[in-house]
């Protein structure tokens, strides 16, 4: 995928993860798009797993069922990082 694309597709995914997700995250605009980028990978690597039953690292795409699974992923990098930092969505 174009490097553009991931940019705008992190972006909006992890804005949209932030507001969805319970609690304050910390970070602007800068995390949310490495956290929608990284949610990218973790949702693309999760629709990949359930379709073929394979494990392999594929991102999500520029389209509406992609910026689905990006948010999807997005959220289960937050709630990760919060069980890794120790922080509480209070």
């Amino acid at each position: 995928m174009n490097i553009i694309a991931w940019i705008i597709l992190g972006i909006i995914a992890g804005a949209i993860a932030k507001a969805i997700y319970p609690g304050r995250q910390g970070g602007g605009i800068i995390s949310a798009m490495i956290l929608g980028v990284i949610g990218a990978l973790i949702g693309g690597t999760l629709v990949a797993l359930l379709q073929t039953g394979r494990l392999q690292l594929t991102a999500a795409t520029l389209s509406i069922p992609g910026l689905i699974v990006a948010i999807i992923g997005a959220i289960i990098a937050i709630f990760i990082w919060g069980l890794v930092t120790g922080s509480t969505s209070a």
